[in-house]
């Protein structure tokens, strides 16, 4: 359960990254609105997850599931290149979420 709590915080990061940059730098009231929900919810998220999870691996996966939920939010919606190192980079981080849980010790 704290894994699947711990992946919906991280999307739930992508999504507060995505209405954060809608915001337009906090300047237009539905996309704040959305923003600090989404923030609030991802951080109790992540809070929950870490009552089991070690903080190391917790943190790590979260943001990481942040960072490449954003790159691709990026590239799809908002039409940011999608170059070969971009790519590489975000398959990287994926890959180290990969072995950071593979690596935990639940």
């Amino acid at each position: 359960m704290a894994w699947l709590l711990l992946t919906a915080a991280g999307i739930l990061e992508a999504v507060w990254a995505y209405y954060m940059k809608l915001s337009e730098g906090f300047s237009r009231p539905c996309p704040i609105a959305v923003t600090l929900i989404t923030m609030i919810a991802s951080f109790a998220l992540l809070s929950w997850a870490m009552k089991s999870l070690p903080l190391g691996s917790a943190y790590v996966i979260w943001t990481g599931i942040g960072a490449v939920g954003t790159f691709v939010i990026g590239i799809i919606v908002l039409g940011e290149e999608a170059g070969f190192l971009r790519i590489f980079a975000a398959l990287l981080i994926l890959s180290g979420l990969v072995l950071m849980k593979v690596a935990s010790p639940q």
